[in-house]
């Protein structure tokens, strides 16, 4: 397989996750996605780099992401996939099926249920900085927009399977109910998340419930607790 090839995981550590992310252990649910996201990439034999918050360089996703791409493509890389660290479902296999399809394809993209892509592969004569810098990072349009611009170019993106990736607690009770293959310890991570969600739901459930029997006349804006 061609060398020129390298695979870029651009992923936060499992604690600052455990800052962004909306849902009691995302740090310990993102430690073990970290894990599991190197081991699976490790397989491919290809070369890879980790750019974490301590590597990542600009003020906004867009700029950071973008430069990072950037940064393997100066190291003298002819192609870069890019990934996360949150589609547990995606396989070494499928790395390898991007690197094959590279060698021939200029694009290839893993959509996510949520609008966005797991993976992206992408030959360097079809990155442009200020474009990339310009697209819906974050929003449901991106992969239609992504496949819009090269389509554009008269490049057609070569797409793999749907995946579920995890922003939310939602993402996690999907994941668990797709019956999709996964690891113990993974399995285990993600039903406590799930657990101590819905225990905290049922505590504030408890306590606004207790509340309006105490405020019968409150009008205010209903309480929020953030899960």
């Amino acid at each position: 397989m061609n060398n020129s090839t390298a695979i870029l995981i651009f992923a936060n550590s499992g604690q600052q996750e455990g800052i962004s992310k909306p849902f009691q252990s995302s740090q310990l649910l993102f430690d073990e996605l970290n894990r599991k996201t190197i081991a699976k990439v490790e397989k491919t034999g290809l070369p890879y780099f980790l750019f974490s918050e301590n590597e990542q360089v600009g003020n906004s996703f867009g700029e950071r992401y973008t430069n990072a791409i950037q940064a393997i493509y100066d190291r003298g890389y002819e192609n870069v996939i890019t990934i996360g660290n949150d589609t547990p479902q995606l396989q070494a296999g499928q790395l390898l099926k991007t690197a094959r399809l590279l060698e021939t394809k200029k694009i290839v993209l893993g959509p996510s249920k949520d609008g966005g892509y797991y993976l992206m592969g992408l030959h360097k004569s079809q990155f442009n900085v200020q474009t990339f810098l310009k697209l819906p990072w974050k929003t449901s349009r991106l992969t239609q927009r992504i496949a819009r611009l090269f389509s554009a170019k008269n490049i057609q993106a070569v797409f793999l399977k749907v995946l579920q990736d995890i922003d939310t607690v939602s993402d996690v009770r999907s994941l668990l109910n797709s019956f999709r293959k996964l690891t113990k310890t993974l399995l285990s991570i993600l039903r406590t998340v799930v657990s101590e969600s819905s225990q905290i739901f049922s505590e504030y459930l408890f306590f606004s419930s207790s509340f309006q029997k105490r405020s019968p006349f409150n009008k205010g804006s209903p309480l929020l607790l953030p899960i």
